[in-house]
């Protein structure tokens, strides 16, 4: 697995709305994925939002390892996949919604819907990434 920072235009590639999974570490150190929206920032780390009542919230920051798969929309044959750390953590101030408004948009052209929960946003340093498909390493 190369380590970060993914060549241009991987990382051009990992910068689009692609459907995405996140693997985190539960208690017993199983793995645990969900599907998830995720923003590459211009500095390189990952962006993650989750409702701040998400078990997985106090997993991450227990264990603050997670990989991230990012499949190609249409195309899922090219995918792109991050090991890092949690390096990060903010609270969703007064409700504001800044960071998963932005990944609503992102993905789905609108301000995020549900405006009634806490938000809570990590940033993940990218250690390493792996590539397939349009995405290889190696081509």
């Amino acid at each position: 697995m190369p380590k970060a920072p993914m060549p241009q235009d991987v990382a051009e590639l990992f910068r689009r709305p692609n459907p995405a999974v996140v693997a985190v570490l539960r208690p017993d150190g199983s793995p645990m994925s969900v599907a998830t929206w995720y923003l590459l920032e211009d500095d390189g780390t990952v962006l993650l939002n989750m409702d701040a009542e998400r078990a997985r919230v106090a997993w991450m920051r227990e264990r603050p390892e997670v990989a991230l798969t990012a499949l190609e929309e249409g195309n899922w044959y090219t995918h792109v996949s991050i090991r890092g750390r949690i390096v990060r953590w903010e609270e969703d101030p007064e409700r504001a919604m800044a960071d998963i408004d932005r990944l609503s948009n992102l993905y789905g052209g609108q301000d995020y819907r549900v405006r009634d929960r806490r938000r809570i946003s990590c940033w993940v340093e990218v250690s390493h990434w792996h590539g397939w498909g349009g995405a290889k390493a190696d081509r």
